[in-house]
């Protein structure tokens, strides 16, 4: 009667035993790809940062590095080994990874001086700086922006 009762109980342990190793995997998996992800939006953010860091350094060894090139100019910035430069035509994939571009806007303000998107006068001395760092996520290309105002403080 008790025939038999011992490998029923060898196949349902193993089966239990399985079903935690896929889900225990799956879980690996997962946690894999969520980490990498998050690096990738980590570096993107610092990608951005040293963006706006490189404009500040244009803007203080001479504004007409930041005043003066066109209106909406899409700029990709490379790095030689002991500086920065620009290109309008895109000099290649940072770590193989991320594309980094820099946009240089014209500022309009109103008459109170305030900042105004349509309309106003443009102000020579304020250019609004826009970094935008792409990278391939998956199954898509994730983009990441951020803007500031630079002025001519010298």
């Amino acid at each position: 009667m008790h025939r038999g009762f011992g490998l029923i109980e060898i196949i349902v342990g193993s089966a239990i035993l399985a079903t935690s190793l896929v889900g225990i995997s799956a879980y690996y998996q997962s946690s894999l790809q969520v980490s990498r992800t998050t690096a990738q939006i980590v570096q993107a953010s610092f990608l951005l940062e040293e963006g706006i860091e490189v404009a500040r350094f244009f803007r203080d060894t001479g504004w007409a590095n930041v005043g003066a090139p066109a209106d909406g100019t899409v700029y990709y910035l490379a790095f030689n080994g002991t500086a920065f430069a620009t290109s309008t035509t895109d000099t290649g994939f940072v770590d193989g990874v991320f594309e980094r571009s820099i946009t240089l806007n014209d500022v309009s303000r109103d008459l109170s001086d305030d900042i105004v998107a349509v309309g106003g006068t443009v102000d020579p001395n304020t250019r609004k700086v826009t970094v935008t760092v792409s990278f391939w996520d998956r199954t898509a290309t994730t983009t990441r922006t951020v803007s500031t105002y630079l002025t001519n403080v010298f």
